[in-house]
């Protein structure tokens, strides 16, 4: 029989964070996540409020009882504040952001030496043709 806490591993997984990370997200002492799993023990009222707090699109009547999908549905679920991501979230995204700007960059400073060099090649067939003339 699935228990709670292997549907929390679940979610943890699809979060694509670590256990330690969760706990430490939740305010749950190192390891509490793992330790449940390993002791095949339920996971107290308080952990569960917690987590609803800070995982508030995980779908709580998934969680206890197995029943309907992991996730909220997307109308029931607010966006979330970029502030009340997790560090680690927060960090993914500006990387993401970062890597976006960057090749942004590179393809406008191509395209711009392409048109420089366009515009060298055009004055230098002038002045030759200038020279050729005179």
């Amino acid at each position: 029989m699935i228990k709670t806490i292997d549907r929390l591993m679940q979610f943890i997984q699809h979060a694509g964070i670590s256990a330690r990370q969760f706990d430490l997200s939740i305010g749950a002492g190192n390891g509490y996540t793992l330790r449940m799993k390993k002791n095949n023990a339920s996971i107290g009222s308080d952990v569960i409020e917690n987590i609803l707090r800070i995982y508030p699109q995980l779908n709580v009547v998934w969680l206890l009882t197995g029943e309907g999908t992991m996730l909220k549905t997307a109308e029931k679920q607010e966006p979330l504040d970029f502030d009340q991501l997790p560090a680690h979230k927060q960090e993914e995204i500006e990387q993401v952001i970062e890597q976006k700007i960057k090749e942004r960059q590179e393809h406008e400073l191509k395209r711009l030496l392409k048109e420089v060099t366009k515009e060298i090649e055009k004055s230098q067939n002038i002045v030759s043709n200038k020279n050729i003339k005179d």
